[in-house]
């Protein structure tokens, strides 16, 4: 059975249209592609971009100058050597006297000792000795006698103050106390009463050193302790 077609609905009667439409679109097409043009802005950028970071890329090659060695100091002058001839005209009324310095075999020859361990013995201070000096009674007698001496500063009491003085002193060698002074002070009021009682103290019994009578330091220390 033959397939009946309409001839609005064949399509071999439109080949040719066909045929030269698409042959017109290629043409365009290929035109178009011959007049396609790239903005050349764009591409300079891009190169002077590149360019850019090849010349920061590259690093240039420093080279150091070598140190030049410091010139030679100066010869040193010469010296010559000139001698000044002076004639010698002039008398000498001065004549050299020499005596006789032999000594007579007959004659006393006095030496003369001087002792300085006396003297170094009067003005040395010794720290310690054979023979310590001793107060009259001995140290307890010494404590009770600085108890019953002491007076204590009014105001010290009225401000609270207490502490211990260290008052250091000399015993001569006569047992006298000298060069009294304060070793290690509290307060002002309470130094200067320990001065005065220390400086009241009686006679000790002299420090010995090889049964001689030496000078001795000494410290006492003075308790201030209200009641």
């Amino acid at each position: 059975m033959e397939v009946k077609k309409s001839q609005k609905a064949d399509l071999e009667n439109k080949r040719g249209l066909f045929l030269e439409i698409g042959l017109a679109l290629t043409l365009a097409i290929v035109f178009l592609a011959f007049e396609w043009r790239v903005d050349t802005s764009e591409a300079t950028v891009l190169q002077a971009e590149q360019e850019v970071q090849a010349e920061e890329e590259i690093i240039p090659i420093t080279r150091q100058e070598p140190v030049k060695p410091p010139p030679p100091p100066p010869p040193a002058p010469k010296v010559a050597d000139v001698l000044n001839i002076v004639d010698n005209d002039e008398e000498i009324d001065d004549e050299l006297e020499i005596e006789d310095s032999e000594a007579d075999m007959d004659e006393d020859v006095e030496i003369q000792v001087v002792e300085e361990t006396e003297e170094e013995d009067e003005q040395q201070v010794f720290v310690i000795v054979e023979d310590m000096p001793e107060f009259p009674g001995g140290d307890l007698e010494l404590q009770k006698w600085i108890n019953r001496s002491v007076k204590y500063p009014v105001i010290a009491q009225e401000n609270g103050i207490t502490g211990r003085v260290y008052v250091g002193f000399v015993v001569n060698k006569l047992g006298k106390v000298e060069n009294v002074k304060i070793m290690r002070g509290v307060d002002p009021s309470l130094d200067k009463e320990a001065l005065r009682v220390i400086n009241m103290m009686p006679k000790w019994k002299p420090g010995k050193q090889r049964g001689k009578a030496v000078k001795v330091s000494y410290t006492v220390p003075i308790n201030f302790q209200l009641q």
